[in-house]
Order: C-alpha cells, then sequence, then structure tokens
C-alpha cells in the first residue's frame, strides 16, 4: 500500500508541470497579442486590427460608449493617429480557454492639432480559439491627470 502514494505523487508531479509550464506559454502569449494589438494602433495598421481582432469584439470606452472591431477598424482607418500606443503593468489571470488582462495604457499623438497624452486603466478579455488567443472585449477607464 505504501507504493500507491509514491506512484499517485510520481504521476501527479509531471501534470502539474505541464499544467505550469501551459500556463507560463498561455500569458506569453496573450502578452504577445497585447503588444501587438498596441503595435497596430501606433502604425495605424486597420488591416492587421480588422484581421485579429473577433468579429465579435467590443470596447466600452472612458465616455461608456461602446463600438464594435468593425467600428474601431474604420476609426484608424478614418484618421486617428497615436504616436504611443503602449501597455504596462499587465496582470493576467487564466480560466480554462478564457483570461482577464488589467493594466495601464498609454495614448500619446494629436486630436485636431493640439497633443494629448493620457492613460487609461483597461480590461482586456481573450479566449483560446484554434488559431490561439484571441481579444473579445475591453473596457478603459480614464485615469485622473
Amino acid at each position: 500500500m505504501r507504493l500507491l502514494p509514491c506512484l499517485l505523487f510520481s504521476i501527479a508531479l509531471p501534470i502539474s508541470f505541464v499544467s505550469s509550464a501551459s500556463q507560463s506559454e498561455d500569458v506569453a502569449a496573450i502578452l504577445k497579442v497585447e503588444r501587438e494589438i498596441c503595435a497596430a494602433f501606433e502604425r495605424e495598421d486597420a488591416d492587421w486590427l480588422e484581421a485579429h481582432l473577433d468579429p465579435t469584439f467590443t470596447l466600452t470606452s472612458s465616455t461608456g460608449k461602446v463600438t464594435s472591431a468593425a467600428q474601431e477598424v474604420a476609426d484608424l482607418r478614418g484618421g486617428t493617429q497615436y504616436d504611443v500606443f503602449r501597455n504596462r503593468d499587465a496582470k493576467i489571470r487564466l480560466y480554462g480557454d478564457a483570461a482577464v488582462v488589467t493594466g495601464i495604457t498609454r495614448v500619446e499623438g494629436k486630436s485636431d492639432g493640439q497633443p494629448y497624452a493620457l492613460e487609461f486603466q483597461f480590461t482586456d478579455t481573450y479566449i483560446r480559439k484554434p488559431q490561439g488567443w484571441v481579444m473579445v472585449a475591453s473596457h478603459a477607464s480614464r485615469l485622473g491627470q
């Protein structure tokens, strides 16, 4: 009977190692997508955004306005420009094939000829699809000046 606990431990150890490795791979993959999305906004790459945001994507802005992936892409094509669009302090929580990312986004640019620099607390929601992790929702709250 002493063999059973040793056998169970030897089976459980590789499973927990795989789980931990899998989680770190998921975190790395999600952080990569976060960087790619920010880079697409910075370089005004509406085509990339259109190809990589989930068709059901929604953004709830700091004003409470809800927009779709198509609206975000159209806005970028319509001339929205960012000199800086970067995330920091990202924290990722994994829930199987779903993930929630929180952090801060800094955006800088010009609007109507006037420079701006703003920070937002964000919450991004991802799901795992056959092609990988895809953002399906985002919410931004403007931080104080």
